[in-house]
């Protein structure tokens, strides 16, 4: 198939890039040069593919100020209405676009699946909800299919390699608490559902996180215990807000998903536990 990702040059996309080459796929990378450019380069680009995938968006660990929310959002939601756009410019179009979204979008508090309507009213859950509406206007001429990411682990960056200068030197500890819930998933785990849904072309809200729960403790627990190092330095919340201001909040808050689509499609997870999955990205 022909593949085309937006954030190819990201974590997730340079990997994604590169299995999806490994199966046999064409895959070309969309920046920042194609959302600039003239209009009819991108739409023949969209035009001619089998997938689309959207990655774009600017990091949401950061201090928010008025026009970096902006920036997140904008970055998320403009990126995703000109690759919809695009998409309307072919009429035969008829292919599969997958679109990011985040566990974000859940209230605290309980665990969710994608059956459950309910949203949060926070800043991030506005975002995700205004992400999801734009990429569902691609139907009924695209498949459109909502992946929403948990925390990615992965040993080559994002909040895995952050953590573990300090984890290390045995100065790792709880976030505000831990009891905020920690929706996780190993990148091997996100590369394979990938795969999976462009294989079976399937459509639909999935969750993309491990299907057994857990709290910031209890990852910060399990990571302890893979590196051989005590976790007695709890991170206060109002350090975080001092770095981060309201940008804290993604690192104070936190939900429970469990990948109820995923699993009813067949997908079998490689790292259903926290454990085992941080075992094998620091052994």
């Amino acid at each position: 198939m022909n593949i085309l990702i937006s954030g190819s040059t990201g974590l997730v996309g340079q990997k994604l890039k590169e299995d999806l080459i490994r199966a046999g796929h064409k895959v070309t990378g969309i920046g920042r040069a194609d959302f600039s450019g003239p209009e009819d380069a991108l739409n023949t680009k969209v035009g001619q593919s089998d997938v689309v995938i959207n990655l774009s968006g600017a990091p949401i660990v950061a201090r928010w100020t008025e026009s970096y929310k902006k920036e997140i959002m904008d970055s998320r939601v403009l990126t995703t209405r000109r690759l919809v756009k695009a998409m309307k410019s072919a009429p035969l179009w008829r292919g599969l676009f997958i679109s990011t979204s985040a566990v974000g979008i859940y209230p605290e508090g309980e665990i969710f699946t994608e059956s459950n309507e309910r949203v949060g009213h926070d800043f991030l859950a506005e975002v995700c909800k205004a992400w999801e509406a734009e990429a569902m206007k691609a139907r009924p001429q695209a498949k459109v299919a909502i992946f929403r990411l948990g925390v990615v682990l992965d040993r080559k960056g994002g909040a895995l390699q952050k953590m573990l200068p300090a984890f290390r030197l045995g100065l790792g500890g709880p976030i505000a608490g831990g009891k905020q819930g920690f929706s996780w998933i190993h990148m091997d785990d996100l590369i394979n559902a990938y795969l999976f849904v462009i294989e079976k072309q399937l459509d639909g809200i999935f969750n993309l996180s491990a299907p057994q729960t857990t709290d910031n403790a209890g990852y910060t627990m399990a990571l302890g215990k893979v590196l051989h190092r005590p976790v007695f330095f709890p991170i206060p919340a109002f350090g975080l807000r001092l770095v981060y201001g309201e940008g804290a909040t993604a690192l104070t808050s936190g939900q429970k998903a469990i990948p109820e689509h995923l699993l009813n499609e067949g997908f079998v997870f490689k790292f259903p536990e926290i454990g085992g999955a941080l075992s094998d990205l620091l052994k």
